[in-house]
C-alpha cells in the first residue's frame, strides 16, 4: 500500500533536513526522539533548552537534539544557519500542498537546496515577505558562478564575481535609469564569452541591484570605503570584505583555484569547496585562537598568515609554545632551534643555520607579514613563544613517544602527524594545501576552517 502523499512529503523532507543538519554541523552527535505530531503544515520550530550546547529541533513526528561540548557551545552563526535550513525546507513543504504558494515560491525549487539555505542564511528575512527576493537572488547568483567553474576562456580557468547591493541604485550613480537594455545576473550570461572577460572576481567584480539586474562592472577596491575588519580575512579579498561592512550588500566569488567565495557582514562567511558548503564562523573560531595565545597581536600576524597560505593553497605548520624552556628540546632539534650554539661558518660556503640565522632574535609580529609568510612556507614548521619570539623555522617536529599502529597519528599525513604531536605542548594552526585550515591544542582538534 502506497503511503498518502502528506506522509511521503514528510519523510522525505525529515531526511532532507537531517542531511542538512549532518553536512552542516558535522561537529556535533545527534539523537532523534519521537513526539507527538501536533500537525502536518510543515512548520519548524528551533526549542530553547536554556543549554548552549544543545541544540533541538522540533518537524513532524521527530524531536532531533544535536549536542556539541559544553566548551563550545553553538554559536550565533551556527543558530542562524539552522534557522535558515529550517526556512527554506518549510517553505518547501508547504508550496509543495498549495499552488497558489508553487506559483509564487517556484525559485525555491531550482538549483541546488544547499544555495537556498546560503541565501536564507545572508537575507534573515527571507520569505517572510512575499516581495522578498534577496535570498533567491544570492542563491541565483551561485548558481551563475558554479556554472562558470565549468567552463575555460581560451585555456584559462574562470574566476569571476558579483557584488549584490541591498539597493536599487548604485550609491555613486543614483536614479540612473536601466533602460530598455537592462538585463539580470542569471545563467544566461554564462554562454557569452564576454562575460568571462569583464569580471575576474579578484579586481573586477559584476554590480547588481537587489532585483537582479546589473548595474556595472566596477574595480573591487574604488567601491569600498576604508575600514576595520571585524576579524581577519585573506589579504587578497579584504577588499571585498569591506564592500559588506556596515551594509546589507553581498559580494560572491568564484576564485583562480575554483572555490566559490561568500562575504557579508564585513567578513568571509561561507566556502563551497569539495563540491560541498562550509560555514566559516571565523568570528567564533578566531575569538578562541585569539584567546589561547592571550596575545591579539601574534594572534592576528599568525592567522592572517594561515588564511593568505590556505588561499594559495600552500601548506604551512604554526606552533605556538606555552612553556617552550620545557617543550623546545622535545620538539625541535638543537640543530634546528635558532638560539642553539653552533660552530662558526664560513662566509663563502654558509650553511643552512648561518642563512636561518639572519632571523634569530626576531618576532612573528616583528617581522614583515611577506617574511613571514615566505619562512612559513618552507618545509616543517614555524615555532614561536607566546611572546612570538621565533624559536625554529622549517623544522621537523619531533614525537616524543613512537605511533601507535592504530592510533589517530598512523593513518595521518606527515603534516597532521606534526600539528597533533606539537598540540601536546601549545597551540597549532594546520594550513593543508587543499585550503583547509586546523586549530589544535592541547592534543585536541578545535575547529577547521
Amino acid at each position: 500500500m502506497s503511503l498518502p502523499p502528506v506522509f511521503a512529503a514528510s519523510a522525505l523532507y525529515d531526511n532532507l533536513l537531517q542531511a542538512a543538519l549532518r553536512q552542516f554541523f558535522g561537529r556535533a552527535t545527534f539523537e532523534i526522539e519521537p513526539i507527538p505530531s501536533l500537525s502536518s503544515d510543515g512548520r519548524l520550530a528551533i526549542e530553547p533548552t536554556g543549554d548552549p550546547s544543545v541544540l533541538t529541533i522540533r518537524w513532524f513526528g521527530s524531536r532531533h537534539v544535536l549536542h556539541v561540548p559544553a566548551r563550545r557551545p553553538f554559536t550565533s552563526h551556527e543558530v542562524r544557519l539552522a534557522r535558515a535550513i529550517g526556512t527554506v525546507l518549510s517553505m518547501r513543504y508547504r508550496a509543495i500542498f498549495d499552488p497558489r504558494q508553487l506559483i509564487e515560491r517556484g525559485e525555491l525549487f531550482r538549483g541546488s537546496i544547499e544555495d537556498r539555505y546560503v541565501g536564507a542564511f545572508v537575507d534573515e528575512m527571507a520569505y517572510t515577505d512575499p516581495a522578498q527576493t534577496r535570498a533567491d537572488l544570492v542563491a541565483t547568483a551561485i548558481e551563475v558562478l558554479r556554472v562558470a567553474a565549468m567552463s575555460s576562456y581560451e585555456n584559462r580557468a574562470i574566476s569571476s564575481g558579483v557584488l549584490i547591493l541591498d539597493s536599487d541604485d548604485d550609491p555613486e550613480y543614483p536614479h540612473q535609469p536601466l533602460g530598455d537594455q537592462a538585463f539580470r545576473y542569471t545563467q544566461a550570461l554564462t554562454g557569452i564569452k564576454t562575460f568571462y572577460r569583464l569580471s575576474d572576481g579578484l579586481d573586477t567584480v559584476f554590480l547588481a541591484n537587489r532585483a537582479g539586474f546589473v548595474l556595472d562592472v566596477v574595480e573591487i577596491r574604488r567601491r569600498c570605503p576604508p575600514s576595520s575588519l571585524p576579524v581577519p580575512c585573506p589579504t587578497e579579498y579584504r577588499s571585498h570584505a569591506m564592500a559588506t561592512a556596515g551594509n546589507r550588500n553581498v559580494l560572491i566569488v568564484l576564485s583562480p583555484s575554483h572555490e566559490i567565495k561568500l562575504f557579508a557582514e564585513g567578513a568571509h562567511v561561507f566556502s563551497f569547496r569539495n563540491a560541498r558548503w562550509h560555514l566559516l564562523d571565523l568570528h567564533a573560531k578566531y575569538e578562541m585562537w585569539e584567546t589561547s595565545l592571550g596575545n591579539k597581536a601574534l594572534a592576528e600576524r599568525l592567522f592572517q598568515a594561515a588564511l593568505d597560505l590556505a588561499d594559495a593553497r600552500q601548506g604551512a605548520l604554526f606552533v605556538v609554545l606555552h612553556d617552550p624552556a620545557t617543550s623546545l628540546p622535545l620538539l625541535v632539534a638543537p640543530g634546528d632551534q635558532l638560539d642553539a650554539p653552533r660552530p662558526p661558518g664560513t662566509a663563502d660556503s654558509p650553511t643552512r643555520a648561518q642563512l636561518l640565522h639572519v632571523l634569530q632574535g626576531e618576532t612573528a609580529t616583528g617581522i614583515d607579514p611577506e617574511v613571514l609568510a615566505g619562512i612559513a612556507r618552507t618545509d616543517g614548521a614555524t615555532v614561536v613563544d607566546l611572546s612570538g619570539r621565533l624559536l625554529a623555522v622549517g623544522a621537523i617536529l619531533l614525537h616524543s613517544e613512537p605511533v601507535e599502529p592504530h592510533s589517530n597519528l598512523a593513518v595521518e599525513g606527515a603534516r597532521t602527524t606534526a600539528a597533533m604531536a606539537a598540540g601536546r605542548y601549545g597551540a597549532v594552526l594546520k594550513v593543508s594545501e587543499d585550503g583547509l585550515i586546523t586549530f589544535y591544542d592541547h592534543q585536541e582538534r578545535i575547529w577547521d576552517i
